[in-house]
């Protein structure tokens, strides 16, 4: 028989290997129910996919994420700590090991791409030598150091992307959240964003919540992997077996229906997911 010790050593565990945990959350505006009691895990290095239809609650999923909103009931830990409890100073803080990449990349006009992607990092007075060369690191990530002296402005949507994910990783972030990467971009430049999502799940290994409404880039990063050597993004068909660490949720009416692979996914008998999915 488990004592309360042996639980709290289990619990313990689980906020050691996984980044966010969510046990039961519920959360309405007035008489619209959002989310009702749902549950779900992101481990260590693992990108999970949050689908569903406009107003099933996803992006509400991010904003809870951050404290920026809390649940009426449930639990959220996230990186360890129980975030439903902490004050709006411990959240700051904890906020700084979270990136997030918004859909309309919500970049300062007034500033240049080095500003941008730096912004960050110059409240915490680094040498401006150190802050040069992960300014540079970062935007070289994302293969847009050419464009450091730029305004948004002069950006293409693609670009200004690519320079909202640069300053998501520069603080080399443990949990990165990203919010419709590829909402409102045509199928080339969506690819080179998901490739870039693939390149910070397969060499940082960095654990990722994306929220999308397109069932294709889910099934791109969860059927490919980033090759270091080619410098691109490779199927995994073919080629030996590896866990590309990417997994499914699909939400409906504020609740959970799916939680797994892709595999797991395409096989499933639920009438609505195999609509949803055709």
């Amino acid at each position: 028989m488990n004592t309360a010790m042996d639980e709290l050593e289990d619990q313990q565990l689980d906020t050691i290997h996984k980044t966010i945990i969510f046990e039961n959350v519920a959360l309405a505006f007035e008489d619209l129910v959002v989310l009702d009691g749902i549950s779900f895990e992101l481990k260590r290095g693992e990108t999970k996919i949050v689908l569903g239809i406009a107003g099933s609650g996803k992006s509400t999923i991010l904003k809870l994420c951050l404290g920026l909103i809390k649940p009426d009931a449930g639990r959220i830990y996230v990186l360890g700590h129980d975030i439903t409890r902490m004050s709006e100073n411990e959240l700051f803080v904890l906020r700084s090991h979270l990136g997030i990449v918004f859909q309309e990349s919500a970049l300062f006009d007034s500033l240049t791409v080095r500003e941008n992607v730096a912004f960050r990092l110059m409240e915490e007075h680094l040498p401006e030598d150190e802050l040069e060369q992960r300014v540079r690191e970062a935007l070289s990530f994302v293969e847009m150091e050419d464009a450091i002296d730029k305004f948004p402005a002069e950006l293409s949507g693609g670009m200004r992307r690519r320079v909202g994910i640069a300053r998501a990783i520069i603080t080399h972030p443990e949990v990165l959240l990203y919010d419709s990467p590829t909402g409102g971009l045509d199928p080339i430049t969506s690819t080179t964003i998901i490739e870039l999502i693939m390149k910070q799940r397969d060499v940082s290994k960095t654990s990722a919540l994306l929220v999308s409404h397109r069932l294709q880039d889910g099934f791109m990063l969860a059927g490919h992997y980033y090759d270091p050597v080619t410098n691109r993004m490779e199927p995994v068909d073919g080629r030996p077996m590896r866990d590309v660490h990417t997994s499914f949720m699909v939400l409906r009416e504020g609740k959970v229906i799916f939680d797994g692979t892709a595999q797991q996914l395409g096989e499933v008998p639920d009438p609505y997911i195999r609509e949803y999915i055709s």
